[in-house]
Protein backbone atom coordinates (compact mmCIF):
# COMPACT_ATOMS: atom_id res chain seq x y z
CA UNK A 1 0.00 0.00 0.00
CA UNK A 2 3.12 2.45 0.99
CA UNK A 3 4.14 1.68 -2.53
CA UNK A 4 1.27 2.92 -4.10
CA UNK A 5 0.81 6.03 -2.49
CA UNK A 6 4.53 6.87 -3.11
CA UNK A 7 4.30 5.88 -6.82
CA UNK A 8 0.89 7.71 -7.54
CA UNK A 9 1.97 11.04 -5.27
CA UNK A 10 5.53 11.02 -7.04
CA UNK A 11 3.41 10.95 -10.46
CA UNK A 12 1.04 13.64 -9.51
CA UNK A 13 4.21 15.88 -8.08
CA UNK A 14 6.03 15.75 -11.38
CA UNK A 15 2.98 15.94 -13.04
CA UNK A 16 2.22 19.62 -10.93
CA UNK A 17 5.16 21.11 -12.28
CA UNK A 18 3.94 21.98 -15.65
CA UNK A 19 0.07 22.30 -14.73
CA UNK A 20 0.32 24.62 -11.85
CA UNK A 21 3.60 26.14 -12.73
CA UNK A 22 1.46 29.42 -13.49
CA UNK A 23 -0.28 29.48 -10.84
CA UNK A 24 0.49 32.00 -8.04
CA UNK A 25 0.34 29.49 -5.50
CA UNK A 26 2.43 27.25 -6.87
CA UNK A 27 4.67 26.38 -4.02
CA UNK A 28 1.62 26.40 -1.43
CA UNK A 29 0.06 23.65 -3.39
CA UNK A 30 3.49 21.59 -3.75
CA UNK A 31 3.64 22.13 0.31
CA UNK A 32 -0.30 20.47 0.72
CA UNK A 33 0.09 17.83 -1.18
CA UNK A 34 3.25 16.81 0.04
CA UNK A 35 2.14 16.59 3.60
CA UNK A 36 -1.22 14.95 2.31
CA UNK A 37 1.40 12.20 1.20
CA UNK A 38 2.61 12.20 4.51
CA UNK A 39 -0.54 12.13 6.57
CA UNK A 40 -2.09 9.12 4.53
CA UNK A 41 1.44 7.29 5.11
CA UNK A 42 0.87 7.57 8.55
CA UNK A 43 -2.38 6.09 8.75
CA UNK A 44 -1.17 2.99 6.52
CA UNK A 45 1.44 2.22 9.00
CA UNK A 46 0.43 2.73 12.00
CA UNK A 47 -0.31 -0.41 14.30
CA UNK A 48 -2.55 0.79 16.99
CA UNK A 49 -5.83 3.06 16.49
CA UNK A 50 -4.22 5.97 17.75
CA UNK A 51 -2.21 6.82 15.07
CA UNK A 52 -4.74 5.73 12.83
CA UNK A 53 -6.70 8.11 14.06
CA UNK A 54 -4.41 10.75 13.74
CA UNK A 55 -3.56 9.70 10.39
CA UNK A 56 -6.93 10.01 9.65
CA UNK A 57 -7.72 13.59 10.78
CA UNK A 58 -4.66 14.84 8.81
CA UNK A 59 -6.00 13.40 5.68
CA UNK A 60 -9.15 15.18 6.43
CA UNK A 61 -7.72 18.35 6.87
CA UNK A 62 -5.37 18.16 4.22
CA UNK A 63 -8.46 17.62 1.70
CA UNK A 64 -9.88 20.37 3.11
CA UNK A 65 -7.29 22.89 2.15
CA UNK A 66 -6.28 21.14 -1.16
CA UNK A 67 -10.72 20.73 -2.34
CA UNK A 68 -10.83 24.84 -0.88
CA UNK A 69 -6.86 25.47 -3.12
CA UNK A 70 -9.01 27.78 -4.96
CA UNK A 71 -10.29 29.89 -2.20
CA UNK A 72 -11.47 32.80 -4.15
CA UNK A 73 -14.10 30.63 -5.85
CA UNK A 74 -17.31 30.58 -4.00
CA UNK A 75 -18.10 27.25 -5.46
CA UNK A 76 -14.44 25.66 -3.99
CA UNK A 77 -15.41 27.18 -0.60
CA UNK A 78 -18.45 25.64 -0.45
CA UNK A 79 -16.76 22.25 -1.45
CA UNK A 80 -14.53 21.89 0.66
CA UNK A 81 -16.77 22.65 3.75
CA UNK A 82 -19.15 19.83 2.80
CA UNK A 83 -16.31 17.80 2.55
CA UNK A 84 -15.29 18.63 5.88
CA UNK A 85 -18.62 18.95 7.52
CA UNK A 86 -19.62 14.91 5.91
CA UNK A 87 -16.29 13.99 6.84
CA UNK A 88 -17.27 15.15 10.14
CA UNK A 89 -19.90 12.88 10.79
CA UNK A 90 -17.80 9.66 9.59
CA UNK A 91 -15.44 10.32 12.17
CA UNK A 92 -17.69 10.60 14.88
CA UNK A 93 -18.45 7.29 14.33
CA UNK A 94 -14.71 5.92 13.81
CA UNK A 95 -13.96 8.02 17.02
CA UNK A 96 -17.02 6.13 19.25
CA UNK A 97 -15.53 2.97 17.99
CA UNK A 98 -11.77 3.47 19.12
CA UNK A 99 -13.52 4.45 22.04
CA UNK A 100 -15.61 1.10 22.52
CA UNK A 101 -12.78 -0.93 21.96
CA UNK A 102 -10.53 0.68 24.38
CA UNK A 103 -13.52 0.45 27.41
CA UNK A 104 -13.63 -3.12 26.50
CA UNK A 105 -9.49 -3.79 26.14
CA UNK A 106 -8.11 -0.88 27.86
CA UNK A 107 -5.67 -0.69 24.73
CA UNK A 108 -5.16 0.52 21.22
CA UNK A 109 -2.41 -1.35 19.90
CA UNK A 110 -3.65 -3.66 16.96
CA UNK A 111 -2.16 -6.81 17.80
CA UNK A 112 -3.68 -7.11 21.26
CA UNK A 113 -6.94 -6.41 20.42
CA UNK A 114 -7.38 -9.03 17.85
CA UNK A 115 -5.89 -11.18 19.65
CA UNK A 116 -8.11 -10.76 21.99
CA UNK A 117 -11.29 -10.08 20.56
CA UNK A 118 -12.78 -13.75 19.83
CA UNK A 119 -13.18 -13.43 23.63
CA UNK A 120 -15.55 -10.82 23.51
CA UNK A 121 -18.06 -11.68 20.98
CA UNK A 122 -20.86 -13.26 23.53
CA UNK A 123 -20.67 -9.53 25.08
CA UNK A 124 -23.93 -7.31 24.75
CA UNK A 125 -24.28 -3.62 24.42
CA UNK A 126 -28.35 -2.57 26.00
CA UNK A 127 -29.14 -0.36 23.62
CA UNK A 128 -32.75 0.36 25.35
CA UNK A 129 -34.90 -1.61 26.98
CA UNK A 130 -36.40 -3.62 24.42
CA UNK A 131 -32.95 -3.83 22.42
CA UNK A 132 -28.93 -5.15 22.45
CA UNK A 133 -26.46 -5.80 20.21
CA UNK A 134 -23.26 -7.00 20.14
CA UNK A 135 -20.19 -5.18 21.29
CA UNK A 136 -18.17 -6.42 18.99
CA UNK A 137 -21.06 -5.73 15.98
CA UNK A 138 -21.19 -2.68 17.33
CA UNK A 139 -17.53 -1.93 17.17
CA UNK A 140 -17.52 -3.08 13.83
CA UNK A 141 -20.56 -0.97 12.57
CA UNK A 142 -19.27 2.38 14.40
CA UNK A 143 -15.83 1.84 12.40
CA UNK A 144 -17.23 0.89 9.00
CA UNK A 145 -19.26 4.53 10.00
CA UNK A 146 -16.02 5.78 9.78
CA UNK A 147 -15.23 4.59 6.43
CA UNK A 148 -18.42 5.59 4.67
CA UNK A 149 -17.23 9.28 5.61
CA UNK A 150 -13.86 8.23 4.01
CA UNK A 151 -14.68 6.22 1.23
CA UNK A 152 -17.89 8.14 0.36
CA UNK A 153 -20.38 5.22 0.68
CA UNK A 154 -23.73 6.06 0.40
CA UNK A 155 -25.57 8.26 1.81
CA UNK A 156 -22.23 9.92 2.85
CA UNK A 157 -21.08 10.55 -0.86
CA UNK A 158 -22.29 13.53 -1.64
CA UNK A 159 -19.00 15.32 -0.98
CA UNK A 160 -17.07 13.75 -3.33
CA UNK A 161 -18.26 15.23 -6.92
CA UNK A 162 -18.26 18.58 -5.49
CA UNK A 163 -14.45 17.87 -4.30
CA UNK A 164 -13.51 18.40 -8.18
CA UNK A 165 -13.49 22.04 -7.31
CA UNK A 166 -9.78 21.82 -6.39
CA UNK A 167 -7.01 21.31 -9.23
CA UNK A 168 -7.00 18.61 -11.16
CA UNK A 169 -3.73 17.30 -9.19
CA UNK A 170 -5.73 16.78 -6.12
CA UNK A 171 -8.70 15.42 -7.86
CA UNK A 172 -6.11 12.80 -9.26
CA UNK A 173 -4.60 12.23 -6.02
CA UNK A 174 -7.79 11.94 -3.72
CA UNK A 175 -9.53 9.77 -5.52
CA UNK A 176 -6.77 7.71 -6.77
CA UNK A 177 -4.43 6.72 -3.89
CA UNK A 178 -5.24 8.51 -0.65
CA UNK A 179 -8.43 10.14 1.14
CA UNK A 180 -10.99 7.55 -0.43
CA UNK A 181 -9.00 4.68 -0.16
CA UNK A 182 -8.36 4.78 3.28
CA UNK A 183 -11.75 3.73 4.57
CA UNK A 184 -11.56 0.81 2.27
CA UNK A 185 -7.70 -0.05 3.69
CA UNK A 186 -9.02 0.14 6.95
CA UNK A 187 -11.59 -2.43 6.28
CA UNK A 188 -9.08 -4.74 5.41
CA UNK A 189 -7.17 -3.69 8.02
CA UNK A 190 -9.73 -4.33 10.43
CA UNK A 191 -10.85 -7.86 8.78
CA UNK A 192 -10.22 -10.01 12.38
CA UNK A 193 -12.45 -7.86 13.98
CA UNK A 194 -15.39 -7.89 10.93
CA UNK A 195 -14.80 -11.43 10.60
CA UNK A 196 -16.29 -12.28 13.93
CA UNK A 197 -19.43 -10.24 13.20
CA UNK A 198 -21.58 -11.75 10.43
CA UNK A 199 -24.03 -8.93 10.71
CA UNK A 200 -21.69 -6.21 10.06
CA UNK A 201 -20.17 -7.82 6.87
CA UNK A 202 -23.63 -8.18 5.75
CA UNK A 203 -24.24 -4.30 6.63
CA UNK A 204 -20.65 -3.76 4.64
CA UNK A 205 -22.05 -5.90 1.52
CA UNK A 206 -25.37 -3.79 1.46
CA UNK A 207 -23.75 -0.48 1.78
CA UNK A 208 -21.40 -1.07 -0.98
CA UNK A 209 -23.72 -2.97 -3.18
CA UNK A 210 -26.01 -0.24 -3.58
CA UNK A 211 -23.05 2.79 -3.93
CA UNK A 212 -21.93 0.72 -6.54
CA UNK A 213 -24.68 0.87 -9.21
CA UNK A 214 -26.91 3.57 -7.64
CA UNK A 215 -23.70 6.14 -8.02
CA UNK A 216 -22.44 4.41 -11.47
CA UNK A 217 -26.26 5.05 -13.00
CA UNK A 218 -25.68 8.86 -11.33
CA UNK A 219 -22.67 9.16 -13.57
CA UNK A 220 -24.61 8.36 -16.61
CA UNK A 221 -26.01 12.00 -16.43
CA UNK A 222 -23.28 13.86 -16.28
CA UNK A 223 -21.60 16.16 -18.22
CA UNK A 224 -18.03 17.74 -16.19
CA UNK A 225 -15.56 15.83 -17.53
CA UNK A 226 -13.78 15.20 -14.08
CA UNK A 227 -17.39 14.69 -12.13
CA UNK A 228 -17.98 12.08 -14.72
CA UNK A 229 -14.71 10.18 -13.33
CA UNK A 230 -15.76 11.18 -9.70
CA UNK A 231 -18.96 9.22 -9.98
CA UNK A 232 -16.99 6.04 -11.65
CA UNK A 233 -14.54 6.61 -8.58
CA UNK A 234 -18.06 6.00 -6.44
CA UNK A 235 -18.56 2.62 -8.26
CA UNK A 236 -15.49 1.54 -7.98
CA UNK A 237 -15.15 2.04 -4.05
CA UNK A 238 -18.38 0.58 -3.93
CA UNK A 239 -17.33 -2.59 -5.23
CA UNK A 240 -14.02 -2.31 -2.59
CA UNK A 241 -16.20 -2.43 0.19
CA UNK A 242 -18.65 -4.93 -1.47
CA UNK A 243 -15.47 -7.45 -1.68
CA UNK A 244 -14.45 -6.34 1.93
CA UNK A 245 -18.30 -7.53 2.94
CA UNK A 246 -17.71 -11.17 1.40
CA UNK A 247 -14.47 -11.12 3.27
CA UNK A 248 -12.31 -11.06 -0.21
CA UNK A 249 -9.72 -8.30 1.23
CA UNK A 250 -7.12 -9.39 -0.68
CA UNK A 251 -9.66 -8.78 -3.70
CA UNK A 252 -10.30 -5.95 -2.66
CA UNK A 253 -6.96 -4.44 -1.98
CA UNK A 254 -6.15 -5.55 -5.56
CA UNK A 255 -9.06 -3.72 -7.17
CA UNK A 256 -8.31 -0.81 -4.95
CA UNK A 257 -4.22 -0.95 -6.35
CA UNK A 258 -5.41 -1.61 -9.92
CA UNK A 259 -7.62 1.47 -9.67
CA UNK A 260 -4.91 3.60 -8.00
CA UNK A 261 -3.06 3.39 -11.25
CA UNK A 262 -5.66 3.53 -14.01
CA UNK A 263 -7.92 6.73 -11.62
CA UNK A 264 -4.90 8.44 -11.54
CA UNK A 265 -4.15 7.88 -15.14
CA UNK A 266 -7.43 9.35 -16.40
CA UNK A 267 -7.54 12.06 -13.94
CA UNK A 268 -4.17 13.23 -15.25
CA UNK A 269 -5.25 12.88 -18.81
CA UNK A 270 -8.37 14.69 -18.02
CA UNK A 271 -6.44 17.73 -16.85
CA UNK A 272 -4.54 17.90 -20.03
CA UNK A 273 -7.78 17.89 -21.64
CA UNK A 274 -9.25 20.85 -20.00
CA UNK A 275 -5.91 22.50 -20.37
CA UNK A 276 -5.76 22.27 -24.50
CA UNK A 277 -9.69 23.49 -24.06
CA UNK A 278 -8.85 26.60 -21.75
CA UNK A 279 -10.24 24.88 -19.01
CA UNK A 280 -13.53 23.99 -20.80
CA UNK A 281 -14.49 20.53 -18.87
CA UNK A 282 -18.44 20.03 -20.63
CA UNK A 283 -17.50 16.57 -22.48
CA UNK A 284 -20.36 17.77 -24.96
CA UNK A 285 -17.78 20.38 -25.90
CA UNK A 286 -14.79 18.30 -26.44
CA UNK A 287 -13.75 15.93 -29.68
CA UNK A 288 -10.95 14.86 -31.86
CA UNK A 289 -8.68 13.98 -29.27
CA UNK A 290 -7.22 12.07 -31.35
CA UNK A 291 -6.11 14.18 -34.01
CA UNK A 292 -5.19 16.56 -31.43
CA UNK A 293 -3.77 15.39 -28.66
CA UNK A 294 -2.84 11.86 -29.83
CA UNK A 295 -1.12 10.87 -26.25
CA UNK A 296 -3.25 12.13 -24.09
CA UNK A 297 -6.09 9.64 -26.25
CA UNK A 298 -3.78 6.34 -25.91
CA UNK A 299 -3.33 7.44 -21.77
CA UNK A 300 -7.27 8.09 -21.54
CA UNK A 301 -8.07 4.90 -24.11
CA UNK A 302 -6.00 2.54 -21.51
CA UNK A 303 -7.33 4.25 -18.81
CA UNK A 304 -11.02 3.60 -19.72
CA UNK A 305 -10.24 0.12 -21.20
CA UNK A 306 -8.60 -0.58 -17.72
CA UNK A 307 -12.12 0.99 -16.00
CA UNK A 308 -14.57 -0.73 -17.51
CA UNK A 309 -12.65 -4.02 -17.13
CA UNK A 310 -11.72 -4.96 -20.60
CA UNK A 311 -9.72 -8.00 -20.87
CA UNK A 312 -5.51 -7.70 -20.55
CA UNK A 313 -5.99 -4.86 -18.52
CA UNK A 314 -5.25 -4.35 -14.92
CA UNK A 315 -9.30 -4.04 -14.09
CA UNK A 316 -10.29 -6.90 -15.83
CA UNK A 317 -8.56 -9.07 -13.78
CA UNK A 318 -9.28 -7.14 -10.22
CA UNK A 319 -13.06 -6.73 -11.00
CA UNK A 320 -13.04 -10.56 -11.85
CA UNK A 321 -11.78 -11.72 -8.63
CA UNK A 322 -14.22 -9.31 -6.76
CA UNK A 323 -17.17 -10.85 -8.86
CA UNK A 324 -15.72 -14.38 -8.51
CA UNK A 325 -15.38 -13.72 -4.87
CA UNK A 326 -19.25 -12.48 -4.61
CA UNK A 327 -20.58 -15.49 -6.75
CA UNK A 328 -19.27 -17.68 -4.43
CA UNK A 329 -20.35 -15.86 -1.01
CA UNK A 330 -22.80 -17.05 1.52
CA UNK A 331 -23.10 -13.80 3.34
CA UNK A 332 -26.69 -12.67 4.30
CA UNK A 333 -27.78 -10.50 0.59
CA UNK A 334 -24.98 -11.96 -1.26
CA UNK A 335 -26.83 -12.55 -4.46
CA UNK A 336 -28.51 -8.83 -4.45
CA UNK A 337 -24.52 -7.86 -4.04
CA UNK A 338 -23.80 -10.13 -7.27
CA UNK A 339 -26.40 -8.23 -9.31
CA UNK A 340 -25.07 -5.16 -7.97
CA UNK A 341 -21.29 -5.59 -9.42
CA UNK A 342 -22.79 -7.55 -12.75
CA UNK A 343 -25.01 -4.28 -13.45
CA UNK A 344 -22.32 -1.68 -12.53
CA UNK A 345 -19.69 -3.11 -14.76
CA UNK A 346 -22.28 -3.27 -17.79
CA UNK A 347 -23.02 0.27 -17.25
CA UNK A 348 -19.57 1.58 -17.12
CA UNK A 349 -18.72 -1.00 -20.66
CA UNK A 350 -21.45 0.75 -22.69
CA UNK A 351 -20.87 3.95 -21.13
CA UNK A 352 -17.13 4.27 -22.02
Amino acid sequence: MMIVVNFVSLMVHIYTIGYMHKDPGYHRFFCYISLFTFAMLSLVMSNNFLQLFFGWEAVGVMSYLLIGFWYTKESAIKANFKAFIINRIGDMFLILGIALLFSIFGTLDYEYIFNNAESITSNTVVLSSSFEISSLTLACLLLFGGAMGKSAQMPLHVWLPDSMEGPTPISALIHAATMVTAGVFMLARMSPLFELSKSALSFVLIIGSITAISTGLLGLVQYDIKRVIAYSTLSQLGYMVVAAGVSAYSASLFHLMTHAFFKALLFLAAGSVIVALHHEQDIRKMGGLRSKLPITYITSLIGSLALIGFPGFSGFFSKDALIEAVSHSSVYASDFAYYCVLIGSYNFFIHI
